[in-house]
């Protein structure tokens, strides 16, 4: 009776002992599990002690850390982010905007967007950097100036947006107006007075054509009048230049010949009371 009373207290050290062996293992996997931290390919670790924000940051991979410290892991990577806005152009048109931005933090400072934004740096900051830009930027142009100068409206709103979210540690990459339209009574004038401009242009086309067409018909009659005056000069020319070279040709031999070679043998004729006048035949 006394061996078997003695037995049991031993069973019961052993039980103890196996129990604080695993609630030893247990707790230094737990401190190991918590002295790492793996920052994922793309994200940058914030760490913090006790809520404090420290002075540096984990790339990515596996690092060891205090148990007591926490990694926030920050996203690096190039975000792309779409915003539906509602602007208003300088001559008060309403202008609805589709805007994209491609974005990313600046990894240096990646404890200092976290210790003055927090991990929501895109609602708290970003969102009213892009409202504001845009609409800005937007009332400096007329309702027209908007669809003409559209690629400048894009730079100008850009480089504004550029300039505020440097403020806050984020770089703009890219951005981009996917879409702008207005109101229908807005759309409609534009339409109006488009087809009125291409009426007007149209009308002035034909008005230019039908000048040029009578100016060409006018210079065709000047052409021809003048070329007629040109062969009337030019036939009154050759009949002078005729009428030079027979009066050239007659001489008195000719004129001799001619008498001779036309008269009949009889002396001439003798007309009138006073003898003025000869007849004498030539033929």
């Amino acid at each position: 009776m006394q061996a078997t009373y003695e037995a049991r207290p031993v069973k019961k050290r052993g039980k103890g002992k196996f129990f604080i062996i695993i609630a030893v293992v247990i707790l230094l996997a737990i401190i190991i599990s918590a002295s790492i931290a793996m920052v994922p390919t793309g994200h940058t670790g914030v760490v913090t002690t006790f809520g404090s924000v420290e002075d540096y940051t984990l790339d990515s991979g596996v690092h060891l850390k205090l148990p007591w410290q926490k990694v926030i892991m920050m996203d690096n990577r190039i975000q792309k982010q779409t915003v539906d806005l509602s602007c208003f152009s300088s001559d008060i048109q309403e202008v609805s905007m589709t805007y994209t931005v491609n974005y990313q933090i600046n990894k240096a400072n990646a404890q200092e967007i976290y210790k003055t934004i927090g991990i929501n740096y895109y609602d708290t900051v970003i969102i009213p950097c892009i409202t504001e830009a845009t609409k800005v930027v937007t009332a400096k142009y007329s309702a027209e100036a908007l669809v003409s100068d559209r690629t400048d409206l894009a730079a100008g709103i850009e480089k504004l947006l550029a300039s505020k979210l440097s403020e806050f540690n984020v770089e703009l990459v890219s951005t981009s107006i996917e879409n702008m339209a207005f109101t229908d009574a807005f759309t409609n004038a534009v339409e109006e007075k488009q087809v009125a401009q291409q009426n007007k242009l149209r009308a002035e086309t034909e008005a230019q054509r039908k000048k040029i067409e009578a100016d060409a018909a006018a210079e065709v009659k000047r052409i021809e009048a003048r070329g007629e005056a040109d062969a009337e000069i030019i036939k009154a020319e050759a009949e002078a230049e005729a009428n030079r070279k027979i009066a050239e040709s007659i001489t008195d031999g000719v004129l001799k010949n001619k008498f001779l070679q036309n008269w009949d043998g009889q002396l001439p004729q003798v007309t009138g009371s006073n003898g003025s006048l000869v007849n004498i035949p030539l033929g």
